[in-house]
């Protein structure tokens, strides 16, 4: 039998319950979410995620043409231009 063990975090209460509502949203629990952040953590050998002093902010483009195609953030912005680029000559 797996022996298990308790793990006991002081967190803001308000923020307790955001973080409990999103992951019930998610189909899971906050203590399986922390598990789940555990495993991944010593599989990568890391933080399971980049942490950054300050918010960047970075240009994503699709590294085509010296970024000169910017992806937005929407593929809805575009759907003029797609359907521009797929239009059949119409006679």
């Amino acid at each position: 039998m797996m022996k298990e063990t308790i793990l006991e975090v002081r967190m803001d209460s308000e923020l307790k319950e955001q973080v409990e509502r999103l992951y019930e949203q998610l189909g899971t629990t906050f203590a399986e979410a922390v598990r789940i952040f555990a495993k991944q953590s010593v599989r990568e050998k890391a933080m399971p995620f980049t942490m950054h002093l300050e918010k960047v902010e970075e240009k994503r483009t699709l590294g085509l043409a010296d970024g000169k195609y910017l992806i937005p953030d929407s593929i809805d912005d575009c759907n003029d231009e797609i359907a521009r680029m797929f239009r059949v000559n119409e006679s």
